[in-house]
């Protein structure tokens, strides 16, 4: 059985996920983007990679450059052999909170899967809900492949997400920050107040004063 939590000195993400496949043929790894933002909604990943392939430059997607990262996304999309997509929107975060939104996300990329895993390898987080063999591993787009694919999915998904916010509430600039809290997203918010892809749970939003201004 492979280890909960990978040794740090593992260099080979590829490897990782190879010694998982010993004890269960088909692997899915699952991540996340979006749970900081401020707007916009949280976007899971489930991807199931088959044996032996490698996808260069393939790594945890906030150490992608951005001119490498839809290439890699295609390579992912080409080469895995499922791929399973889950949005939550910001009025269920509102209602349900970030952390479970980010599982129900996770849930339903997996419930989105054409294959059935044998073991998920999730990035930080437990499905209580999903019965499933799995493994939580910290900072886990950094030690397997498959969360790795994951986590450059669920981003590109999500950024595209954003532009298509972008056309619809162009005031906030969603194209350039993306929903992060970013001093020119806070301005923004200040002056127009909050759009509806806004999280009004998340304080930096739901503290916005009225009327709208920027607190001096």
């Amino acid at each position: 059985m492979v280890k909960e939590m990978a040794d740090n000195s593992r260099s080979n993400i590829y490897s990782y996920d190879e010694e998982v496949r010993l004890d269960y043929s088909i692997v899915a790894g699952l991540d996340e983007a979006g749970r900081g933002p401020l707007a916009g909604p949280v976007v899971a990943a489930a991807v199931i990679l088959p044996s032996g392939i490698t996808i260069n430059g393939l790594k945890d997607s906030k150490k992608i450059p951005k001119k490498s990262m839809k290439r890699i996304f295609w390579q992912v999309v080409r080469n895995a052999m499922s791929i399973g997509v889950g949005i939550i929107e910001a009025e269920v975060i509102d209602e349900i909170n970030i952390l479970e939104s980010t599982k129900l996300a996770m849930e339903n990329a997996v419930k989105d899967l054409s294959f059935d895993p044998d073991i998920l390898l999730i990035d930080a987080v437990k499905l209580s809900n999903v019965n499933k063999k799995q493994q939580s591993i910290i900072r886990g787009e950094s030690v397997s492949a498959s969360i790795a694919a994951a986590s450059v999915i669920a981003k590109v998904v999500r950024d595209d997400i954003m532009l298509d916010h972008h056309e619809k509430y162009p005031v906030y600039n969603f194209k350039s920050h993306k929903g992060y809290s970013t001093r020119e997203h806070m301005e923004l918010i200040c002056k127009h107040g909050p759009c509806p892809i806004h999280r009004k749970s998340f304080r930096r939003v739901g503290d916005v004063p009225l009327p709208f201004g920027c607190r001096s």
